[in-house]
């Protein structure tokens, strides 16, 4: 029988009883002040970093940062375009390992 994975509220609570500093400095630093400076929109911190995590072939932190991004306004086409440029600038494989993730995050969220 498959287990079920943990929602993300439930790996939040645990990251945050194993490290709480870090979560801190992430919820405050990273997703407070970094994210809501002023000089940038929304989105364009969402395309910045879904383009610099599939070019480090950061794929655990992919999903959530699509989901960000098309919750910041980027459209599936500029999604679309970002993987096929990064394609040629950040490597084939990592660009189609984004677009193979991409598929899935915007299937469940249909």
């Amino acid at each position: 029988m498959p287990q079920e994975q943990p929602t993300r509220e439930e790996t939040l609570q645990k990251r945050k009883e194993f490290v709480p500093k870090f979560m801190e400095l992430n919820e405050n630093v990273l997703f407070g002040d970094i994210w809501e400076r002023p000089g940038l929109s929304k989105r364009d911190p969402s395309l910045i970093t879904v383009a610099t995590l599939v070019a480090l072939y950061r794929i655990n932190e992919l999903p959530f940062h699509i989901a960000r991004a098309r919750e910041n306004g980027v459209s599936e086409d500029e999604l679309a375009e970002l993987f096929t440029h990064l394609a040629i600038s950040a490597g084939w494989p990592s660009a189609m390992t984004a677009v193979t993730l991409a598929m899935e995050v915007l299937a469940e969220s249909e």
